[in-house]
């Protein structure tokens, strides 16, 4: 806003008057914009907080959570993604720590966390990765998939010595699945590291 003295009114020998120019119309149109803005940032704000009593299901990454299933699998039943590939479990690993990395996790492709399953006894959780990203976990294992199943229903990948340890599917009770007969060891397949 401007003001300018206009002599010979009011008291004394001046009055002011507020000028109505382009001054004051950006003001007037500013206005709107930043409490829409305020507005903004408060819903932003409070959409993801969580509440103490339940935090898994009131945040973002219990929305973003992707389903696995089961499936039978040379007679076992086996956790699967979503799309039926096999998951399996490192030997090297341990609840807390993948140590497929690199290589290993580019044949290995580790299953982003967090996840579910319907009907699966046992417990899901994640883990952070050494680069940062968020992988699941059922009852304390890392979960993979095998670049070498190229169907859903394969497991290619159970009972294969690679990346300096032992591939197994996981099984829904959490457990690794049994070697099948005359598996491979590190050279199979052009997987081992």
């Amino acid at each position: 806003m401007t003001t300018r003295k206009i002599p010979g009114r009011g008291c004394g020998d001046s009055a002011q008057r507020i000028s109505s120019g382009p001054a004051r119309l950006r003001i007037l149109l500013a206005l709107p914009a930043a409490a829409a803005a305020a507005a903004a940032l408060v819903a932003c704000s409070s959409s993801g907080a969580s509440s103490p009593s339940s935090p898994a299901s009131s945040s973002p990454a219990a929305a973003a959570a992707s389903t696995v299933k089961t499936a039978t699998i040379a007679g076992v039943t086996v956790l699967t993604s979503s799309k039926g590939f096999t998951l399996y479990s490192f030997a090297p690993d341990t609840s807390t720590t993948s140590k497929c990395n690199g290589t290993c996790a580019q044949n290995w492709p580790p299953v982003q966390g967090p996840v579910t399953a319907a009907g699966v006894t046992g417990t899901f959780g994640t883990i952070t990765r050494s680069d940062g990203s968020v992988q699941a976990t059922f009852d304390g294992h890392p979960l993979y998939t095998f670049a070498g199943d190229t169907a859903p229903g394969q497991a290619k990948g159970n009972g294969l010595n690679a990346a300096g340890g032992l591939w197994h599917e996981i099984t829904t009770s959490g457990t690794a699945a049994p070697a099948p007969a005359g598996s491979s060891s590190s050279g199979s397949g052009g997987y081992g590291y």
